[in-house]
């Protein structure tokens, strides 16, 4: 018996001893100076691509330049900006992205298959938070994805001795909602998630005021949410020059054969830029399209021929190429004609800045989110139409001064018919909106906001 205790005794130690050690160090055990550049060190989490991550991207700069320490968890699929690599105060972790074969559209198999993925995901994120980069004061983690990335980040942030800050984007929810119904368990168990774990965070990021008030009603928070209006980066701005516009439509080869008659008004040059998921109507400015086209060949209003430019990738990309095949095959896209490309962020940048009108398909899942490609838009002074039917929509574009709203495929093309023929003077109105807009910026808004909280800013 005694023996046996013994053994039981050893076992106990030997174990606790095991697990202790498999425990991930805790911020504070390695010693640090208040006064040393690496006290203020911060964990950024983006379960998705950081190259297209431009909010994140934004948050990482502003912390290092301050003189803070960053490690930026996530996926590298897309080249991040050039910056941001050469950062000596920014590491990136990557995360081995999710198998092709777990991207499934069947209603049936998907289930099973977020399951799969979430699991791989907790496994690789919880080895990157606490194995493979230092404890840090802070962590500010990007929502959505909420599953697993609030929980795993919360249990990171107690064993480490971590505040939590979370960067409220959307809500994960509501988008799942756009493929599964509201009613579907997996929703419900989605918005349980959520809304449960994010009251442990020490702080709250969000995009929009409306989205604090749904923060402050609906989820409940503890700590009142911080309104972080996006800003665009240093990398937009408006290109004004003629002939400088010139040489940068002439760069680009989605351009550069229409280069002259874009600068001298014989073709419109509209950009669009989409992840082609459900909750951007693509087949909106299809139908706008075809009936410009429509207008072009029969009316005497002397439309400009177009260009568009559709930027991303997504699901739904092949299945909305295929239509626009299909519509230039049958004659039905006169004059116009329809782009898919992949850029960089310079001359994503480039393109926008030469650009005569940006177009916004965003809808919101949730009604109070905003689209960044719109800030991007406003940072190179373009100005914006899009879809209006949100609540935030206001926060983001003025009516009339900055772009114009529309909530169907003929209130598009009048928008289009009015700003592209005539004398152009509306149009050039709300390009002077777009400039003046663009001189607002990432860094008067972070710096009294975030870099405040973060002990970064005095």
């Amino acid at each position: 018996m005694l023996l046996i205790l013994v053994l039981c005794i050893l076992v106990i130690i030997i174990s606790s001893a095991v697990v202790l050690q498999l425990l991930p160090s805790q911020n504070g055990e390695v010693s640090q100076s208040p006064k040393s550049p690496d006290a203020v060190s911060v964990q950024i989490v983006v379960l998705g691509d950081i190259g297209h991550s431009p909010r994140m991207q934004c948050h990482a700069l502003s912390i290092a330049r301050h003189g803070g320490r960053v490690f930026l968890i996530g996926y590298l699929n897309s080249t991040p900006s050039q910056e941001l690599l050469e950062h000596p105060r920014i590491s990136i972790v990557a995360l081995p992205s999710p198998p092709a074969f777990l991207q499934v559209t069947n209603k049936l198999l998907f289930p099973v298959a977020a399951v799969v993925k979430a699991l791989q995901q907790t496994w690789h994120l919880w080895a990157a938070l606490a194995y493979h980069t230092e404890p840090a004061k802070w962590m500010l983690v990007q929502n959505p994805p909420a599953v697993p990335t609030i929980a795993v980040a919360q249990l990171v942030c107690r064993l480490r001795n971590t505040r939590l800050i979370i960067d409220w984007h959307n809500f994960g929810y509501s988008i799942l909602a756009l493929k599964l119904g509201t009613a579907h368990p997996m929703v419900r168990l989605m918005a349980w998630h959520e809304h449960s774990f994010s009251h442990f965070a020490t702080a709250h990021f969000c995009v929009s005021n409306a989205m604090a008030r749904v923060l402050c009603e609906q989820v409940k928070i503890t700590n009142p949410p911080l309104v972080l209006h996006d800003r665009p980066p240093a990398v937009f701005h408006p290109i004004l020059g003629e002939k400088e516009r010139l040489a940068a439509l002439s760069s680009l080869p989605e351009t550069s054969t229409a280069a002259e008659d874009i600068i001298y008004g014989r073709c419109g040059l509209l950009v669009s830029s989409t992840s082609w998921t459900p909750d951007e109507d693509f087949s909106i400015l299809l139908d706008a399209l075809c009936q410009y086209s429509t207008l072009a060949r029969s009316s005497n209003l002397s439309l400009p021929s177009l260009l568009v430019i559709i930027t991303g990738k997504g699901p739904q990309k092949g299945m909305y190429l295929s239509q626009i095949a299909q519509l230039e095959a049958e004659g039905k896209l006169f004059n116009v004609s329809i782009k898919a490309a992949w850029l960089t962020f310079e001359n994503y940048a480039r393109l926008l800045a030469c650009a005569s009108l940006g177009v916004c398909l965003h809808t919101s899942s949730s009604g109070v989110d905003l689209p960044m490609k719109v800030v991007d838009m406003f940072g190179a002074g373009l100005p914006v139409i899009g879809w209006d039917r949100y609540e935030a929509w206001p926060e983001l574009v003025t009516e009339g001064v900055t772009g114009m709203g529309f909530d169907s495929a003929e209130r598009l093309v009048e928008l289009l018919k009015r700003l592209l023929s005539g004398d152009g003077s509306d149009l050039k109105l709300l390009r002077e909106g777009a400039i003046r807009e663009s001189k607002h910026r990432w860094d008067g808004t972070w710096d009294p906001i975030a870099g405040k909280l973060l002990g970064l800013v005095t």
